[in-house]
């Protein structure tokens, strides 16, 4: 009969809550086969199915049925045998999980496996011998051998037919475990002299389409009479034994007792027949009827087992038992841990209660031995959560830092509850992603350094150092520097910070006595997302350098000016001259100034105080000492060079002003001054000559110019009239300038000293020129003309614009000069 593959799918039943399907398949199917849409029977979009990376988890490496996730249908994988798959076991399914991702979960997904009748009946024998005397009676009955079939139900075995029978017939008993035990009964005696050697054929048929059997060959010797068969003590035996019991363990002994003497009461002991798992475990000893174990034996795959043992003399009678051994189970199975789904990195602000990993665990074992707990180490963030039986979850149990610890190692424990308790262990590797969750740190709260002034511009000071806890791109740290002022002036026209090292380099030369210190601040920014930044406080002071020479302010000095200090003759030892006041604008050591006396008309005659500068007499003073005293005082800071300043002091030894006077006004001035005034006096008189030659002429040009107009207007009919130049006064007097003018040209007492002087008519006033800075003319309003007093002292003290300020007078008084004579 053709075999043919009929699919029937039928979801037996859905389970939104528990998220479980079942379907139902015959087995043998070819690859590729649909086998149900698990997408439309559990409500899922066949794109989550895309995105949550769904695949079909099993607790075995064979994987029957594989997941399209394109069209969200379960598929055939690999051919199908339900009988190894499940032997006998009614019904047969394959249970397995269909796992997605993002988030995690997990669907139950069950598929039936019917049977197909693909597997004829079978006896473990080809031939099978008994003998049989010819006295055995009608009703005598023999145990056959039972034929096996791995299909079950209707493509399972369904019933035996014996050919010929003339003889015998078949009985069949229905055991407690759901089989059939066949019986050939001996229907009318036997006649060995008519027939000794008798074949039989024994066909075992099963119910499936096409229906398939198999055959053994009974071959039965009648003997002489024996009225007595074999009799056991019990019909059936009862015994235990562990699961983990040596091999030649004795499990139980049977006995059979026969009344006959001789041959024909003579019993031997063998197995008759075993079920599919029992087979070649035991053995019996012929003679003693002592049942041992040849094989070791599994609880977890047969909790009991069943021996037919027959006994049977020589006389060819025999006689059957059975023995029922209940296998106890032995914590000998270790948990088995399945990785269902799991991620190697989760970031760092990952919620509580997160699923990492989803596990299956199973114990083979039966009660106490199979019952499992999993755990995991307690000084971790991490919890073990069991969802459903034998399912556990691997969740985060507080929040994570990957600065504390960027990666975990995590040991999952599972133990049973036998005694010895077993355990298996599974350790998961879990990397912490890193989020920006820590700004840059500054090694210390503030910052202060020290640079020396007048430093080269682009010279590096010092650097600040930040640290990020974070890691690659969120740890890079970029250093800026704050946007501020020192001094109205923008920061940054300081100094500059290097946005990758953090070294702070001076942009100026910087200069003490300007700026001593200033502060600002510098940001350290990582590289994060959203940029996370913490500020610093920087501090720069400045240190002195002894860049500055003492500046002296009192005495001051002049060049055009004598300044003299007056001592009596009378004046006793110690007596206080004047006090040379000097300053450095430096600090410290390198402004500590000193004073030294370094020449002197008379250096017995006077001393200087080495710390406040004080000139005073160390001797008395007599009338031979000199009037005028000349004194040169060094001012010098104790810098590293030093520098130093002098200053002279001009003392005068006399007891009336006058004496002072007639003394000083001969003071003999420096020969670097009188070259000085000689070069200028001449360059003035060079030019003044040039202006009077050229002024002259110009007079005179403009003489004849007129002469010649006035010549040609007398010829003609115009008329006359009168012409004044510009700022020519009129005969009233009512102009900028009188008409009647006296002036006097450059009269002085003293060439080296004084400057121009001139007066007007009708008055005795005189104008000194003081070339002073401020370049004012002082108006001295004289009772007698001071031009009559040549030896009379003037005092003039040197000015930038001493020179010009004479020649310009001078040019003044030409110019007045020929305006008058035109």
């Amino acid at each position: 009969m053709r075999r043919q593959v009929q699919l029937f799918i039928v979801v037996l039943s859905l389970a939104s809550a528990l998220g479980q399907v079942s379907y139902s398949i015959p087995e043998e199917m070819a690859r590729g086969s649909f086998v149900g849409n698990v997408a439309q029977d559990l409500g899922l979009d066949p794109e989550r199915l895309k995105t949550g990376k769904a695949r079909v988890f099993t607790r075995d490496n064979a994987e029957y049925v594989e997941l399209s996730r394109e069209r969200g249908v379960l598929l055939i994988r690999d051919r199908i045998d339900r009988e190894a798959l499940c032997r006998q076991t009614t019904p047969c399914a394959l249970h397995f999980q269909i796992i997605l991702e993002n988030p995690m979960e997990f669907y139950r997904v069950t598929v039936e496996i019917t049977d197909v009748n693909d597997n004829p009946p079978a006896f473990e024998k080809d031939v099978v011998e008994f003998n049989i005397s010819e006295s055995a009676v009608s009703g005598a009955k023999m145990i056959l051998d039972r034929a096996t079939d791995p299909d079950v139900g209707g493509n399972g075995l369904q019933t035996y037919a014996l050919k010929p029978m003339d003889n015998f017939s078949l009985k069949f008993l229905n055991q407690a475990d759901g089989t059939k035990t066949v019986e050939m009964v001996l229907e009318k005696p036997l006649d060995r002299e008519e027939n000794e050697h008798i074949s039989l054929i024994l066909t075992a048929i099963d119910g499936g389409e096409p229906q398939m059997s198999g055959t053994m060959q009974i071959l039965i010797t009648v003997l002489d009479a024996n009225d007595n068969a074999p009799v056991f003590t019990q019909p059936t035996y009862k015994a235990s034994i562990r699961e983990n019991a040596p091999i030649g363990t004795v499990v139980t002994t049977v006995t059979a007792t026969d009344a006959d003497h001789g041959s024909n009461g003579r019993i031997s002991y063998s197995i008759s027949s075993l079920l599919d798992y029992s087979r070649g475990k035991f053995k019996i000893n012929a003679q003693s009827g002592e049942v041992s174990l040849t094989e070791n034996i599994d609880y977890e795959k047969a909790q009991t087992l069943q021996i037919n043992i027959r006994a049977s003399d020589d006389g060819g009678l025999v006689e059957f038992c059975k023995v029922i051994v209940e296998v106890l189970d032995v914590n000998d199975n270790k948990p088995d841990i399945h990785i269902m789904s799991k991620s190697n990195v989760i970031s760092e602000d990952a919620k509580p209660n997160t699923v990492i990993t989803m596990i299956n665990v199973e114990d083979a074992d039966s009660d106490e031995n199979g019952k499992v707990q999993c755990v995991i180490d307690d000084d971790i963030p991490f919890a073990m959560k069991s969802t459903t039986n034998n399912f556990y979850s691997l969740v985060t149990d507080s929040d994570l830092d990957r600065e504390r610890a960027s990666e975990y190692n995590i040991s999952i424990t599972c133990c049973d509850e036998g005694v010895p308790s077993l355990s298996s262990s599974v350790t998961l590797t879990l990397h912490i992603s890193d989020v920006n969750d820590n700004a840059p740190v500054f090694e210390r709260s503030s910052y202060e350094a020290y640079i020396v002034e007048n430093n080269t511009p682009g010279l590096s000071i010092f650097t600040v150092k930040a640290t990020d806890a974070d890691w690659n791109q969120n740890a890079r740290v970029s250093y800026i520097l704050e946007d501020s002022s020192v001094n109205g002036v923008p920061v940054s026209s300081y100094v500059s910070v290097s946005a990758d090292s953090g070294v702070i380099h001076a942009v100026r030369s910087f200069d003490y006595e300007h700026i001593k210190d200033f502060h600002f601040c510098v940001k350290a920014q990582d590289g994060g997302s959203p940029p996370l930044s913490s500020n610093v406080t920087v501090k720069i002071t400045i240190q002195d350098q002894n860049d500055n020479a003492p500046q002296v302010l009192y005495p001051v000095q002049t060049s055009s000016s004598v300044v003299a200090e007056m001592v009596p003759r009378s004046a006793d030892v110690g007596y206080l001259v004047t006090k040379v006041v000097a300053v450095d604008v430096d600090s410290g050591q390198n402004a500590w100034l000193s004073y030294k006396l370094q020449k002197a008309t008379d250096r017995a005659l006077f001393e200087v105080g080495l710390q406040n500068g004080e000139i005073r007499t160390i001797r008395q003073v007599t009338d031979k000492d000199a009037v005028k005293q000349r004194l040169t005082v060094v001012v010098e800071d104790n810098g590293q060079p030093s520098r130093s300043a002098t200053v002279n002091v001009n003392v005068a030894v006399a007891d009336s002003f006058p004496e002072v006077l007639s003394e000083f006004t001969d003071f003999t001035h420096d020969k670097e001054y009188n070259d000085n005034l000689t070069f200028y006096l001449v360059l003035a008189l060079a030019v003044v000559s040039f202006l009077f030659i050229t002024c002259l002429v110009v007079i005179i040009s403009v003489k004849i110019y007129r002469w010649r107009q006035s010549r040609i207007l007398y010829h003609s009919s115009l008329p006359v009239i009168p012409y004044y130049p510009p700022r020519y006064s009129d005969t009233l007097g009512t102009g900028t300038l009188q008409h009647v003018y006296n002036y006097e040209v450059c009269r002085t007492t003293d060439s080296r000293k004084s400057d121009c002087k001139f007066g007007r008519a009708g008055s005795q006033n005189v104008l000194i020129m003081d070339p002073s800075c401020t370049g004012t003319m002082q108006r001295i309003q004289n009772e007698k003309n001071i031009l009559d007093e040549p030896d009379s002292p003037v005092e003039v003290r040197p000015c930038p614009f001493y020179i010009p300020s004479r020649i310009g007078l001078c040019i003044q008084s030409i110019v007045y000069a020929l305006i008058n004579f035109r």
